[in-house]
């Protein structure tokens, strides 16, 4: 026999969900976990049980976005996505592609973009930032590509415009599998400079 869903229980994961996503739209924070953990505490919740899924944030952060930002929001999203697109064509000789919260549409102004570049060498990335004039800093991420699989890669930050660039560079074969998304655990939806073009 099945249990009943707790009515408490759910109305405060829904509150939960919806403070996160006031959080991430506010404030500019574009990590799940982070705006989870900041909504459980102001709303006083200990029970990690109860806590959403990171599905029910992104659309509690959709369904806000439509509700109070509507054409503000659209405006703002076109904007960065025209950044993605001039940090894509600057990178254009590692085959970048568009992902995280501007190609999904949930990011704020604040955000920041986020891309995957392709490369025999991180290097060669570096080095084409530098003899293009374009300060940079040289990273590390751990991205998830199975349930107990991270593997680090380089990643290069810039600014494209006025906004933050987070560039992961892959080995030149990366391109046929995407790391998982911290959103849903699917491989992460990647869309290439003609496909950004196109949503503008």
């Amino acid at each position: 026999m099945s249990r009943r869903p707790n009515p408490r229980a759910e109305l405060m994961r829904l509150a939960v969900a919806e403070e996160a996503a006031r959080i991430m739209g506010e404030q500019g924070v574009d990590d799940f976990l982070q705006a989870k953990r900041k909504a459980a505490e102001r709303l006083g919740v200990t029970d990690a049980s109860i806590l959403p899924r990171n599905t029910e944030i992104e659309a509690a952060l959709f369904a806000r976005r439509r509700l109070f930002a509507g054409e503000r929001h659209a405006a703002e999203i076109a904007s960065l996505r025209r950044s993605a697109l001039e940090a894509m064509r600057l990178m254009a000789d590692f085959e970048p592609r568009l992902v995280g919260p501007v190609l999904a549409g949930t990011a704020s102004a604040h955000s920041e973009i986020n891309l995957h570049l392709f490369s025999e060498s991180p290097e060669a990335v570096s080095l084409q930032l530098e003899e293009r004039g374009v300060p940079h800093d040289v990273q590390q991420r751990r991205l998830r590509f199975e349930r107990d699989r991270l593997v680090s890669y380089p990643a290069l930050r810039f600014v494209a415009g006025r906004q933050p660039v987070d560039a992961v560079v892959f080995p030149l074969d990366g391109i046929r599998q995407s790391p998982c998304s911290p959103v849903d655990g699917k491989p992460m939806r990647r869309a290439s400079t003609a496909e950004v073009e196109a949503l503008i």
